[in-house]
């Protein structure tokens, strides 16, 4: 046992479980905090409904109640199918006051991979919006479903109102997001209370704002990119504006008539943003901060998209499991197009740059990032293979190689888990092939992601035919059978001698790169 491993030494006279027990915070006490500080305050707001804390307390306390009567208890799951709402949120307080966990799910995912997400965590029920009723009736053999709006209403109006007993504590799950797998289907991620707490102190210290300023959540609520920023917002007292989806004018109105905190922009989005900012012929009224993913924005588009805010753009690296640690303090400054898009390490975070044997590399030298830190995930829901492999030697291992330069900043090199980020979506190249490979007359299939100006990456597909194919028929049966940001934008056609291996045989993705650029794969 190392020195590392022995128990923390105990004070004489001290029981340490009743320590654990006072030093517990939860998120329901702290949403508790800011329904009895501010009752009056806009806790959500969907369009011209407005909830004030005392309406998200009260409604949310009736939904835990009704959770209860369900026979649901701590730690037991409950699935959420839905558009971005106001019933999101409310799951997600009542979730927190119970200690159940919610499993948000990707709605954009053809059927077979949405009940691989769904069956993954045993939900008791299946919360669904009116939109999803259909897909959900589907899955009526793992849970019953309540549906958001009359049936949903009814049962908040049959619960008691009166609060639920709080015996939840920090390393409670609070919710599941799904991250794409590098076999093939996507990951549970659990997200504790602890995690979502540390998550929201991180972001107040290294992008700091006030409960003045609001939160858009336009991007889904699978997200972590909209659900940490909501728990933040909660915390503070502020006030979240849910919307369904990305629409550019709607989001255009909403900058001109509110002040905000961090304002998301993903790759593919931008552009459209601008156009609309333009046609209104309005400025926007307070924006503290924009846009995460700088490196796949082009740069000159970060300077117009700064300028036309007048707020820096976050130069940010996080992930599902960390969320925005590992790298959430720098900022590119207004009107600037950025020469370098180095990084700064996150507040209240410890990494290590290291080569394939654990060893840690020297500054300058590339190597995967190890994260240690409060908002750490839990682990991946009943993954016993992945947790050992990402969290060996007690870090959690992303999969991602920087270096570390002399000035203590962080330069992202690539990805060691070959993956594509398409439009704030991860693509794993794996999830396409399982299709492809699957498909009569494809002997051999490799994805690889290519820049593009809309969504960052997308992913490219070369395939070897035993027979003649049509690309038309592989794209739809990828189509078919995963998400639509993971189907291929181009198949190439190509030999088996034309695909560039290694000596142990592997393929060399980065070489397929360099092709789309010329002329070597024939594309049909």
């Amino acid at each position: 046992m190392t020195q590392e491993d022995q128990p923390a030494p105990r004070a004489p006279g001290i029981d340490p479980q009743i320590v654990r027990l006072s030093s517990c915070l939860t998120l329901g006490a702290l949403f508790a905090n800011a329904a009895r500080a501010g009752p009056e305050r806009i806790a959500v707001q969907e369009g011209e409904r407005q909830l004030t804390y005392r309406d998200a307390d009260q409604r949310s306390n009736r939904l835990a109640n009704h959770l209860a009567g369900l026979g649901i208890h701590r730690g037991d799951r409950v699935a959420i199918i839905s558009e971005n709402r106001c019933e999101y949120i409310e799951t997600f307080i009542a979730c927190a006051k119970l200690g159940i966990i919610a499993a948000c799910q990707n709605w954009r995912l053809v059927d077979a991979e949405l009940r691989h997400c769904v069956e993954l965590v045993a939900p008791k029920v299946i919360l669904a919006s009116p939109r999803f009723a259909g897909r959900t009736a589907m899955l009526a053999d793992i849970a019953p479903m309540l549906e958001f709006g009359a049936p949903y209403e009814a049962a908040l109006a049959a619960a008691s109102e009166a609060p639920v007993s709080d015996r939840c504590n920090g390393e409670d799950g609070l919710v599941i997001l799904y991250t794409s797998g590098t076999t093939g289907m996507p990951k549970g991620a659990l997200i504790s209370q602890r995690a979502e707490i540390a998550r929201a102190y991180i972001q107040m210290t290294d992008m700091p704002n006030t409960a003045d300023d609001a939160f858009v959540a336009w991007a889904p609520l699978f997200h972590m990119v909209s659900t940490d920023t909501v728990f933040m917002t909660l915390i503070q007292g502020g006030k979240v504006i849910v919307t369904d989806g990305f629409d550019a004018d709607e989001l255009a109105r909403i900058v001109a008539a509110e002040t905000l905190g961090r304002l998301t922009l993903m790759p593919g989005m931008i552009t459209a943003f601008l156009d609309a900012m333009k046609a209104a012929g309005q400025s926007a009224r307070g924006v503290r901060w924009v846009g995460v993913m700088a490196d796949l924005v082009p740069r000159e588009q970060l300077a117009e998209i700064t300028r036309t805010l007048n707020a820096p753009y976050l130069n940010t690296f996080g992930a599902t499991e960390t969320g925005f640690p590992p790298a959430s303090l720098s900022a590119i400054p207004v009107g600037v197009v950025p020469t370098s898009l180095d990084k700064r390490q996150s507040s209240f975070c410890q990494i290590k740059l290291v080569d394939p044997e654990g060893r840690e590399v020297p500054d300058g030298e590339p190597g995967e990032l190890a994260i240690r830190s409060p908002a750490l995930f839990s682990g991946y829901w009943n993954n016993e293979a992945a947790n050992a492999e990402d969290f060996r030697g007690g870090w959690f291992h992303m999969g991602d190689v920087f270096t570390r330069n002399r000035d203590g900043s962080l330069s992202f090199v690539d990805r060691r888990k070959y993956l594509i980020k398409s439009g704030g979506e991860n693509v794993y190249p794996a999830e396409i092939e399982r299709v492809l490979l699957a498909q009569p007359g494809v002997a051999d299939a490799v994805v690889v992601r290519k820049r593009d100006p809309q969504w960052g990456e997308v992913p490219i597909a070369f395939v070897v035919p035993k027979a003649k194919l049509e690309a038309g028929t592989l794209i739809e049966r990828c189509r078919a059978e995963i998400a639509r940001y993971k189907v291929p934008k181009e198949i190439h056609f190509v030999t088996d001698a034309d695909l560039p291996r290694s000596t142990t045989g592997k393929i060399m993705r980065h070489e397929l790169e360099k092709r789309l650029t010329g002329s070597k794969a024939s594309k049909r």
